[in-house]
C-alpha cells in the first residue's frame, strides 16, 4: 500500500494565511491538518464567546477555506483541522454554508463531546483531549473536512492515518509511529528550520510547510514540498520531537509512544525517516485543560537612562512604596532589566527597564489608583523620568490547569502501584466522544479496549565519557542545540548533541544540578532530567517556572520558548575536541 501523505498548513492561531493554497499547489497530497489550538488559544476562544454565544472557533479558518475548499475538492484533498475550538458545530455549519455559496459538494463533518465545562463550575472552558478515532470515523463515513474541538494535536494526524490504513484501536506500535510523526508536523515550519537552533545553516527566511509520508507499519518520513524554503534534517527533526515533551512515555489518549525507541536517518536531501516507534496502550485517564479567570494584572515600565541606574531604580520604588501599602496587591513584582551600556552612541542602548507588574482579583487594587500614583511622579522623580506606555485599568488575566479524568469502560493493565500520580483522576466525569458524521448520523467513539497506568522509564546506561583532555570556556549552544516550551505551568528544555562525542560529553556534564547552577529561576524548583539516548538528548522539566501557565504571563517568557537559547548561552568548560 502506497504511504499516505500528510501535510499541515498551520501550527498555531495566526500562522501564514497563504499557506493552504502553497500546499495545495506546492506538490502531492492526501490529507492537510491544521493546528489552531493552544492552552493560551482557548482561553482567548473561551472569552469569545462570552461576548457571542455563537462564537468559540477560529473565525480566521472559513477566510482562509473561502479560497481554497475548490482547489482541495479537485485535487481530492482532504481537511483535518481543530479550528473548532469551543464550537466544532458551529465551524462546520460556516463550513457548510460556504461551500453552499460557492457551489461546492462538499461533506463536512465534525467531533464533539470534549466540552466538560459545565461539570467544572468556575471555568471559562473545561475541555478533554480526545484521540484520533473519531476523525477516523468521520473520514472512513466518506467526509471531505473534519472538524474537532479539543483533540491532542497529533490527533489531527494518526485518525487519517487510522482511517487510510485500517488500524485498530490496539495497533499500539503503528499507532505510536502516527503519533510521532503527527507531533514533528504540528507546529508546522518548526520542523522546517522554524525556531532552529542552527538556523544559520540553511535559508529559513521562509520555510515551507511539512509533510509526513506514513506506511502502513506506521513508520514516516518528513519532508517538504520542492523549492519550498527551510530545511529538513535529523536536528530539525529532533528540535520538534522535544518539543513540550517529557519522560521516555509520550501518553496520548490513543497510544503511549515510546520516545526512547524513535530512531532517525537522513534519508536523502530534506527527507528523515522515523522507525523503530514502539507503543503501548494509553493510560487510563484523559487530560482536561481547566481555562478560569485567575483575577487582574497591571504593568508600568519605567526607562532610566544613563548614569546612577540603580539608585534610579531604588527611588522608584520608594516613592510608590506608599501607594502599594494603601491597597496592597496580593502580588508585586519588580525586574530591573539592564539593557543599557556605557557610553552608548543611542538614547535607547544608554537605557535600562524597570517593570513594575501587580496582580490581585480586585481590578481596583490593581487599577486606576496604582496607574495615578505612577504618573504622579513624571515630574518628581528621577531625571530623565518616562514610561514605556501609560499604564491601564489593569486587565483580566487567566489561569491554566489540568486534571484528568477516567476513560468510561476501558480494562485496565497492570497494578496500582505503577500509576503516576499525576494522572489520578481528580472529578469522575463522562466524556462521550461522538463523530457526527456528514449526513448528520451521530456515531459514539468507544474508549480504548485497554489500558495501562503510567510509569517511569528507569534511566538507561549512560555511554562511555570522553577521555580526559583540554578544555575551554564557552558558550553550551556551540556544540548542542535546544528547544524549550511549556505545558501548564511547566517548562521543558530538550537538549540534543550532533555528534557521538558531544552525546557522550553532554550525558555526563549537563545534570539536573548543573541545569540548576546554569538557569538560576530553577533553583528551588523540581527538575526532572530524562535520557534519551537514540536521539543522542536530554530532557529535562522544571516544575513550576510558569506559575499558572501562559495567560498568567509570570515571568518575562510566559511561555519558556527561549528558555532553551539562555541555557545554550551559558558558559562551561567544553572539550576542545568538540569546538
Amino acid at each position: 500500500m502506497r504511504p499516505l501523505r500528510i501535510g499541515n498548513f498551520s501550527g498555531f492561531y495566526g500562522d501564514r494565511s497563504d499557506a493552504l493554497r502553497e500546499m495545495l499547489t506546492g506538490g502531492e497530497v492526501d490529507v492537510l491538518t491544521g493546528d489552531y489550538l493552544a492552552e493560551l488559544t482557548m482561553l482567548i476562544l473561551a472569552r469569545d464567546r462570552l461576548k457571542d454565544p455563537s462564537a468559540g472557533y477560529a473565525r480566521t479558518f472559513p477566510r482562509r477555506l473561502e479560497d481554497c475548499l475548490g482547489l482541495a475538492h479537485e485535487r481530492g484533498v482532504r481537511i483535518v483541522t481543530n479550528a473548532g475550538g469551543l464550537n466544532p458545530a458551529g465551524l462546520a455549519g460556516e463550513i457548510r454554508r460556504l461551500a453552499d455559496r460557492l457551489g461546492i459538494p462538499v461533506r463536512v463533518a465534525h467531533v464533539e463531546g470534549d466540552d466538560l465545562t459545565a461539570a467544572y463550575p468556575g471555568t471559562l472552558a473545561a475541555h478533554a483531549y480526545l484521540g484520533g478515532f473519531g476523525i477516523a470515523e468521520c473520514l472512513r463515513a466518506g467526509a471531505d473536512v473534519v472538524v474537532t474541538g479539543r483533540v491532542t494535536d497529533a490527533a489531527l494526524v494518526t485518525g487519517p492515518a487510522a482511517a487510510h490504513f485500517g488500524w485498530r484501536p490496539d495497533d499500539h506500535d503503528r499507532l505510536a509511529g502516527a503519533v510521532v510523526a503527527g507531533h514533528v508536523l504540528e507546529c508546522g515550519t518548526q520542523a522546517t528550520g522554524g525556531n532552529y537552533a542552527f538556523f544559520t545553516e540553511g535559508d529559513v527566511r521562509r520555510p515551507g510547510f511539512p509533510l509526513a509520508e506514513i506506511h502502513a507499519d506506521g513508520s514516516s518520513v518528513i519532508t517538504k514540498h520542492p523549492g519550498t524554503g527551510g530545511f529538513v534534517d535529523v536536528g530539525t527533526v529532533t528540535a520538534q520531537l522535544l518539543y513540550e515533551t517529557g519522560g521516555a512515555r509520550y501518553a496520548g489518549p490513543d497510544v503511549t509512544a515510546r520516545l526512547d525507541t524513535v530512531r532517525l536517518a537522513q534519508e536523502g536531501p530534506d527527507r528523515v525517516r522515523i522507525e523503530g516507534v514502539r507503543g503501548e496502550a494509553p493510560p487510563p485517564t484523559l487530560k482536561v485543560g481547566l481555562n478560569r479567570l485567575g483575577g487582574f494584572r497591571n504593568e508600568v515600565v519605567f526607562v532610566l537612562t544613563g548614569l546612577d541606574i540603580e539608585a534610579k531604580a531604588a527611588l522608584v520604588r520608594e516613592q510608590l512604596a506608599d501607594a502599594l501599602a494603601k491597597s496592597p496587591p496580593s502580588e508585586v513584582r519588580w525586574e530591573l532589566v539592564r539593557t543599557d551600556r556605557a557610553d552608548a552612541d543611542t538614547e535607547e542602548t544608554a537605557s535600562a527597564l524597570l517593570r513594575l507588574v501587580v496582580r490581585d482579583p480586585d481590578q481596583q487594587v490593581v487599577g486606576r489608583a496604582l496607574s495615578g500614583a505612577a504618573v504622579e511622579l513624571a515630574l518628581a522623580s528621577y531625571p530623565g523620568f518616562h514610561v514605556l506606555a501609560p499604564p491601564g485599568k489593569g486587565a483580566p488575566y487567566g489561569v491554566f490547569e489540568d486534571v484528568y479524568v477516567p476513560h468510561v469502560g476501558a480494562t485496565h493493565r497492570a497494578g496500582a502501584s505503577d500509576v503516576d500520580t499525576d494522572q489520578v483522576p481528580t472529578a469522575h466525569v463522562s466524556v462521550s466522544h461522538m463523530a457526527v458524521l456528514h449526513d448528520g448520523r451521530r456515531v459514539p467513539v468507544p474508549p480504548p479496549r485497554e489500558t495501562r497506568p503510567l510509569a517511569a522509564v528507569p534511566d538507561p546506561p549512560l555511554p562511555e565519557p570522553l577521555p580526559p583532555g583540554p578544555a575551554r570556556r564557552a558558550p553550551l549552544g556551540l556544540v548542542v542545540g535546544a528547544r524549550s516550551g511549556d505545558k501548564g505551568g511547566n517548562a521543558n528544555v530538550g537538549v540534543w548533541a550532533r555528534s557521538e562525542d558531544a552525546w557522550r560529553w553532554l550525558a555526563h556534564t549537563l545534570t539536573s544540578d548543573t541545569f540548576r547552577r546554569l538557569i538560576p529561576e530553577s533553583r528551588d524548583l523540581p527538575v526532572t532530567r530524562h535520557l534519551l539516548p537514540n536521539l543522542r538528548a536530554v530532557n529535562f522539566v522544571v516544575e513550576g517556572i510558569l506559575g499558572a501557565g501562559v495567560a498568567a504571563q509570570a515571568r518575562f517568557d510566559p511561555q519558556a520558548k527561549a528558555l532553551g537559547e539562555w541555557l545554550r548561552s551559558r558558559h562551561l568548560d567544553i572539550p576542545e575536541a568538540l569546538l
